[in-house]
């Protein structure tokens, strides 16, 4: 059997338990600056977020063909797509994060990955945290907090997480402290819809437990409306309130899992998406006015099939779609050297072609967002020469 779910260890919690590590595993780390400086917040949605869904290119003529029940409908139409400017169109679960780029404060980058090509969960995540394509043992935001302007005056001390964990991406030689949100006793949503999926083919415990299930009111793929909610809401929600306050941090990441997807996609993603538009939202609004000095990018370790499996879900894949926010951000469009879905413009013919190195983006970020040297962009990024800043992504 191919096994999809890390062990417990510096995960902290089981991948593929989807919304159920979203509010037990959901983590925050932190580096402090003085409070008028830029603010930076990286998002990383574990799992692997299937971008064709999140910026579907509904104008892309190989799209129906290859997605089947996965195509969304038309923007204009029930439960529609929300219009990205004639081609692409945002989940319609993702109505806050459209508010934001309608107010040309967010961008969508497409056909976008990290520095590998690994459909590995483990390699993956590591190398997009490392921010490399070796093996090292810090990531490349920790590496980053050394070159901060200030930081010989010790503008990154009393650096903090919150979660259970510290990510891959703030390890390293700056010190990073910890403190965990309290948890819910209640269990969360989307394990009901994990338990189902690894149940359902077994003649005694799948019925058991679908009846049980129905019995509390759910029903498959169909969850309330208020769990649409969850750790992620409250956690972005405090990190906006520690990075608005006066000489709070100026750095953070965040994670969120549960988009490992490979069976029942369309209902697990209304609440994933729900969850990380509220979660973004929060962001914002307890940033208040740091918000417009703060620069979100929001990326996944890798994308999912360009085609729909037999489980209604979609499987590893390579190129993914990112988001990028914030008031710093020059938003208002989608960023994509498009490769388009015909079977000969696929990757290994099965995945979208990955056109944007994410390294690109967050090398754009630290230089012209942070403020760090080209010395420092490279002791972030090692190796990495052959990758120039993605220009235009903010605002003069």
């Amino acid at each position: 059997m191919t096994r999809h779910l890390p062990p417990l260890g510096r995960r902290g919690l089981l991948l593929g338990l989807s919304a159920g590590a979203v509010l037990g595993g959901a983590r925050l780390a932190l580096g402090a600056g003085p409070s008028g400086d830029p603010r930076l917040v990286v998002v990383l949605l574990r799992g692997a977020l299937d971008g064709l869904a999140a910026v579907q290119p509904y104008g892309d003529p190989a799209l129906a063909g290859l997605r089947g029940p996965l195509a969304l409908a038309q923007p204009g139409e029930e439960e529609g797509l929300l219009d990205l400017g004639g081609f692409f169109g945002l989940h319609p679960r993702l109505p806050k994060l459209h508010a934001m780029y309608a107010a040309n404060e967010a961008i969508a980058l497409h056909a976008a990955c990290g520095p590998t090509r690994s459909r590995s969960h483990f390699v993956a995540q590591d190398m997009l945290e490392i921010g490399a394509e070796q093996r090292l043992a810090s990531g490349w935001l920790n590496r980053a907090l050394a070159g901060l302007p200030g930081h010989e005056e010790g503008a990154n001390r009393a650096a903090f997480a919150i979660g259970t964990d510290l990510p891959l991406i703030m390890r390293g030689a700056e010190p990073v402290g910890m403190y965990a949100p309290s948890r819910s006793d209640r269990p969360p949503p989307d394990l009901y819809a994990k338990l189902m999926e690894i149940n359902h083919a077994d003649p005694l415990t799948g019925p058991a437990i679908q009846e049980g299930l129905r019995a509390r009111g759910f029903t498959a793929g169909v969850l309330p409306p208020d769990e649409q909610r969850g750790g992620f809401v409250e956690l972005a929600g405090a990190a906006g309130r520690l990075m608005a306050a006066p000489g709070g941090p100026r750095v953070a990441a965040l994670e969120m899992t549960g988009w490992d997807t490979h069976a029942g996609q369309n209902g697990r993603l209304r609440v994933v998406l729900a969850q990380l538009d509220n979660g973004l939202d929060a962001l914002r609004e307890h940033l208040g006015p740091a918000w417009a000095r703060t620069a979100v990018l929001v990326m996944t370790e890798f994308g999912r099939t360009a085609r729909v499996n037999g489980n209604g879900g979609t499987d590893h894949g390579t190129g993914s779609a990112a988001f990028l926010l914030g008031g710093a951000v020059a938003g208002g469009r989608v960023v994509a050297d498009w490769p388009g879905l015909a079977e000969g413009r696929l990757y290994e013919k099965r995945d979208l072609m990955p056109t944007l190195d994410l390294r690109a983006v967050a090398k754009a970020l630290l230089r012209n967002h942070l403020g760090l040297s080209p010395a420092a962009v490279a002791a972030a990024f090692p190796g990495s020469a052959a990758i120039g800043e993605k220009s235009g992504l903010l605002r003069a």
